[in-house]
């Protein structure tokens, strides 16, 4: 089981359009990931909080 490490939050402010152009609006949620640390564990972050450890600290996807 991973852990959430992330504090981001769904952006609440997308809206889904109809062909009738009808508007409601919708949570845009994250693009979250399951990252396997050094010592084992498993962590859920964002794919953007994932790019950055992987260019950060040189680790090879």
């Amino acid at each position: 089981m991973a852990i959430n490490v992330s504090n981001r939050k769904p952006n609440c402010k997308a809206r889904d359009r109809s062909h009738a152009l009808n508007t409601h609006n919708r949570k845009q949620k994250l693009n979250l990931q399951v990252v396997r640390l050094a010592d084992g564990t498993r962590v859920r972050v964002s794919a953007k909080e994932k790019r950055t450890l992987y260019k950060d600290f040189n680790v090879e996807a």
